[in-house]
């Protein structure tokens, strides 16, 4: 997979078009690997590697040898299979309408035309009666990520007519996001007239944040599009202190609307705050920052065994301990046991004895897909539940 990456990405589309100047405080951010990032990066290289392998570009050799590095558990196994099916399930649909549609994988989309220099990768394109779908794989499963209105897609999407539109005449233009640990499937379609219209809408933003804007501009894109410059930004600090206004008055004596938004900021302040923390102690280890008032100390621990724990257990039976009191028996997990057993047998075996205990109410923004606690909808699937087994 290509690891260059445009000034102005489209995977960062949601950061620079409501923020031009977050381009250009990114900048003074040093760049951390991630976890998540590599578990993205390996499910991705899989799920291509699935997909070569199906339409007979990889031979089963070279499949091996792409993915034999590769950090790959049972789960990314499934995910990424129902990525693949997805992906092939939808390219035959449209060869049954035109035989020589294409599937591209992993394509280069130059979309400079309208974003000064920018290009990005493009998972999966398909081509075909006039029609182009693009497909992005989510591997993520902390935020729930849709087609509707989504940058990214639309930057990709004209960089997939920048290069083809010419060859296939496109009429249409559809962008799906897979993300299979979120259990979504979202499409958006749009008419390439309608596309093109757009692309035209965000060229004067894209040229302010290349140039390198001080515009500023706090708001859910911020934490929603993962800024990196969030700990040093003053619009996004201003924006977190506006809960200041409320002189941490006695809940008795605010509104509910004043506690709906409290509420609203709350969790967003919270997160700041992991921030700011995580940032100063990056400054302090690796860079040699001082920070007024606070030092770097060794954090508490808890005493381990230098040895394996199979040697620490051999020890103690063989003076004679009980086995039992050593290691303790506890019954795997049901989804452990469900991966164990195979959900066909699983569900032959142990089915009738799974239920779904309620869940603790939990206060979340309208916004939430869950039925609302001890609604008719939540009943509904409470029964639904009860049915299943």
């Amino acid at each position: 997979m290509p690891e260059v990456h445009a000034k102005l990405s489209a995977s960062g589309a949601k950061k620079w078009m409501n923020c031009p100047g977050s381009i250009t405080l990114e900048e003074q951010i040093r760049e951390k690997p991630s976890e998540y990032a590599a578990e993205g990066t390996a499910a991705h290289t899989l799920g291509e590697a699935k997909l070569r392998l199906a339409l007979k570009e990889f031979t089963r050799a070279k499949y091996h040898k792409a993915i034999k590095d590769l950090p790959i558990d049972e789960d990314m196994e499934d995910y990424t299979d129902a990525y693949r099916d997805f992906v092939i399930e939808e390219f035959n649909a449209v060869k049954r309408e035109t035989p020589d549609a294409v599937l591209l994988l992993e394509q280069r989309l130059d979309f400079s035309d309208w974003v000064p220099a920018g290009f990005g990768t493009g998972d999966c394109i398909i081509i075909g009666n006039g029609k182009v779908h693009i497909i992005d794989l989510k591997y993520g499963k902390g935020v729930a990520v849709y087609a509707q209105d989504n940058p990214q897609l639309r930057l990709y999407a004209l960089g997939a007519l920048s290069a083809y539109d010419f060859l296939y005449d496109i009429q249409e233009v559809s962008m799906t996001i897979f993300q299979p640990r979120k259990d979504i499937i979202d499409t958006e379609t749009m008419e390439t007239s309608v596309l093109y219209q757009w692309g035209e809408s965000v060229k004067l933003t894209a040229q302010e944040a290349y140039a390198g804007s001080e515009k500023f501009c706090a708001g859910p894109h911020c934490d929603s599009g993962f800024c990196k410059a969030r700990p040093i930004c003053r619009a996004y600090a201003e924006k977190r202190m506006e809960m200041a206004k409320y002189e941490f008055a006695k809940p008795a004596t605010l509104s509910p609307e004043e506690i709906s938004e409290i509420l609203e900021e709350a969790e967003a302040l919270s997160k700041w705050a992991t921030l700011i923390k995580d940032y100063a102690l990056d400054e302090v280890v690796n860079n040699g920052a001082e920070f007024p008032g606070y030092k770097v100390v060794e954090g508490r621990s808890n005493r381990v065994f230098n040895l394996d724990d199979t040697l620490i257990a051999g020890q103690l039976i063989a003076k004679g301990f009980n086995e039992d009191d050593i290691w303790p028996r506890k019954l795997k997990t049901v989804s452990a046991l469900e991966k164990y057993l195979g959900k066909k047998e699983f569900e032959k075996l142990l089915g009738e004895f799974v239920v779904k205990p309620q869940g603790k109410p939990t206060l979340v923004p309208i916004t939430d897909n869950r039925p609302a606690f001890g609604s008719s909808e939540s009943a509904a699937k409470d029964f639904e539940n009860v049915m299943d087994h």
